[in-house]
């Protein structure tokens, strides 16, 4: 392809539906299409492009977006997600190509034997394609095997298998063991067939490639079978799948290697070079890469990381972007050159009556403005490096954090294009005097995209973004990302301000943050990316605020989980907590919300909770659990001390820490003693009162 960085072959495109139909004109009907199926937040969290799902009897890798597309051409018309401010980050962070936001390709069934929808779902390849016999423990490529997926609504019995087993050889009774103690005489029997297991070693570097393991290069130590051209491998496993515990045997030459050697440092020295490969992507980088590869197991958790941003769909308050947001209405509703148009307002009106009938209301003026503003050309290339550079993850944040300081005007207040519904709550008497706002969010829409991913390293231990981030398609100009929309509920909670800055200037004064900050460095120093080693670990640390919000977040988790309905892992946070620059006013808030992948959100159990006395009642009752902890008086008084490198004080899974589900920081940057005192010598960096 002429607008791709990598090494592809066109004649293997990856078309899972045409590959079914041609089969059933062919009349070799096997149901090829269909092996499994994911939730869209699985799919997002876990099991997206790029990464490995594990599916009863093997495992695929799900492909990139360019393979997508063959999907979405079976379709008239493709749905797509409406988040404006999310679409400008994407395009700041991937490419200004990008047009639209689109869901994954599924669509809910009407029954459970009903067709509908089969022409949709995320194409995928088996990965690794090395299987072993589970029989007789030969190690094969995919083609030596059989598959079988003849059912097609039960894809979870598709399976390879190796179709003439003799088993394994037994070992021959020794002469002088008595006969009958226990050891059957071998006998001969016939083949049989049996089910194909994946070979679970793969190799992976820190700038995201992945590969199979080079069996065959392995076991002949980095050379070839002097016996045959095609040598019969076989795996055997003696330590239970756990580890590099197999070994590799050749049976054509008798060679025999451990795969044990292939680990830690010493084993790098022994892997081949990384060929760059983006298995997902189905393609090379046509250097190859210079980084040294490493042992990965299938299941690993560094295999696959990724990289999401997401939104709370709020109105826009600023006009530029409002009028950013309607040319991309514009843009997206008339299919042609909207440059014709400036001189044909008339015609222009009609098309838009169409699919967006407020627009066709605009005067001329505004029309051709926005008719203007629609035609400008992108931004270079270098204006957008150069975006990309000094982008902050808190600038999704801020227009949020704005708008939520306007108090609704009424109950149920709505905005008719987002759906974001907020209502007023007074202050209950009982309730703490630094709490100085609170919303009931009656209604929310949640946005998440997808916009590539890493290996090894999280996004955040490395500062290289460009060179690291894996992208999700071939093209250097995708016109679309993916992502997906959540509804649902919450309450907002903000601080005061004047209670909160003199409080983070005592703790950032205070030896315990001294301690904090020291183990965040060693944190940086032990775990961060051998690519990307310049950067500040101090420009990473979470201020004090942000602990504070992110731990009482947390304690707040737990009590609601018993009043609202939901289960504490269907809760999450969204934490305002930065301080003040030249360009943004500090922040200090919350909004802890749950939300569910249907078009019906959920059932209001949440919002009941910011009821005046309700909620009195239940911050009482978190600053009140917050002091004790089954693991006390260990986890009060644990700090932080070299050569240790944990990013928490005083909390544990007994207290505060939360479902991965739940938390956006992986249950880093909490402590206790920073929301109530707790025996030791910082009683004094407490922001509430004793409860």
């Amino acid at each position: 392809m002429t607008d791709s960085d990598y090494l592809y072959d066109e004649s293997r495109a990856a078309d899972p539906v045409g590959d079914d139909q041609a089969a059933a004109e062919a009349g070799t009907k096997r149901n090829y299409a269909k092996v499994g199926s994911g939730r869209p937040s699985s799919l997002l969290y876990t099991y997206g492009p790029g990464a490995i799902m594990d599916l009863p009897h093997f495992t695929v890798l799900p492909l990139g977006l360019d393979d997508w597309d063959r999907v979405w051409a079976r379709r008239p018309a493709v749905k797509t997600i409406h988040a404006p401010r999310l679409l400008e980050a994407v395009r700041t962070l991937v490419s200004p190509s990008v047009d639209e936001l689109r869901p994954f390709p599924w669509q809910p069934k009407p029954s459970t034997f009903s067709t509908e929808g089969t022409d949709l779902g995320v194409p995928a390849r088996v990965f690794p394609q090395w299987l072993r016999c589970s029989g007789c423990d030969r190690l094969a490529p995919l083609p030596f095997f059989d598959y079988q997926n003849t059912k097609r609504f039960r894809p979870d019995e598709a399976a390879f298998e190796h179709a003439k087993c003799y088993g394994r050889k037994k070992a021959p009774v020794a002469a002088n063991r008595p006969a009958g103690a226990g050891d059957k005489t071998p006998t001969k029997r016939g083949s049989r067939r049996q089910p194909a297991v994946v070979a679970r070693y793969l190799l992976a570097c820190t700038d995201g490639h992945l590969d199979e393991f080079p069996y065959d290069w392995w076991v002949h130590q980095g050379g070839h079978c002097p016996a045959v051209g095609a040598p019969v491998l076989k795996m055997v496993e003696r330590g239970g799948g756990r580890g590099a515990t197999a070994s590799i045997r050749c049976e054509s030459c008798g060679a025999r290697r451990q795969m044990s050697e292939a680990q830690g440092e010493a084993g790098k020295a022994k892997l081949p070079r990384c060929r760059g490969r983006h298995p997902h992507l189905d393609g090379f980088a046509p250097a190859g890469c210079e980084i040294e590869p490493r042992l990965m197991v299938v299941g690993a958790s560094n295999l696959w990381f990724p990289a999401l941003q997401s939104i709370i769909d709020m109105p826009r308050l600023r006009e530029a972007e409002k009028l950013r947001d309607d040319a991309d209405r514009l843009r997206a509703g008339v299919d042609g050159d909207l440059g014709g148009f400036a001189d044909r307002l008339d015609l222009l009106r009609i098309l838009l009556r169409r699919v967006h009938p407020d627009l066709a209301e605009r005067s001329d003026a505004e029309l051709a403005n926005l008719v203007e503003i629609s035609v400008r050309p992108p931004e270079s290339e270098e204006t957008r490096q150069q975006k990309r550079a000094e982008w902050d993850p808190i600038d999704l944040l801020v227009p949020e954090w704005l708008y939520l300081q306007k108090d609704p005007v009424r109950e149920f207040h709505s905005d008719a294009r987002s759906g974001l519904t907020l209502s007023p709550r007074d202050r209950g008497a009982a309730l703490p005097t630094s709490i100085s706002r609170v919303l009931a969010v009656d209604r929310l829409r949640k946005v998440n995209a997808v916009i590539g991913f890493t290996r090894i390293d999280e996004l955040d231990r490395v500062n290289d973004l460009t060179s690291r981030l894996v992208p999700l398609n071939r093209s250097k100009y995708p016109t679309w990302a993916v992502a997906t929309e959540d509804r649902g509920e919450g309450i907002f909670l903000q601080l005061a301000e004047s209670a909160v800055a003199p409080w983070e200037k005592r703790v950032e004064d205070s030896h315990l943050w001294t301690a904090h900050k020291e183990a965040h460095r060693r944190n940086f120093q032990n775990r961060f990316s051998e690519t990307a080693k310049e950067v500040n670990p101090n420009e990473r640390l979470r201020p004090p605020r942000y602990w504070l919000l992110h731990t009482l977040a947390h304690l707040l988790f737990r009590e609601m989980a018993m009043s609202a309905g939901y289960g504490a892992a269907s809760l999450t946070e969204r934490i305002y907590a930065w301080c003040g620059t030249p360009n943004r006013d500090p922040a200090a808030g919350m909004l802890i919300c749950t939300t569910a992948s249907d078009s019906d959100g959920t059932l209001g159990g949440l919002v009941r909770l910011s009821e005046p006395e309700l909620f009195a009642r239940l911050m009482d009752d978190a600053l009140h659990r917050a002091g004790r902890c089954s693991s006390d008086p260990v986890c009060a008084r644990r700090v932080p001390s070299d050569p240790e490198d944990f990013l928490h004080g005083a909390a544990c899974h007994c207290c505060v820490m939360a479902s991965e589900t739940s938390c956006e920081r992986a249950n880093r940057f909490l402590d206790r003693r920073l929301v109530i005192p707790l025996p030791g010598p910082w009683t004094d960096l407490a922001f509430f009162a004793p409860p």
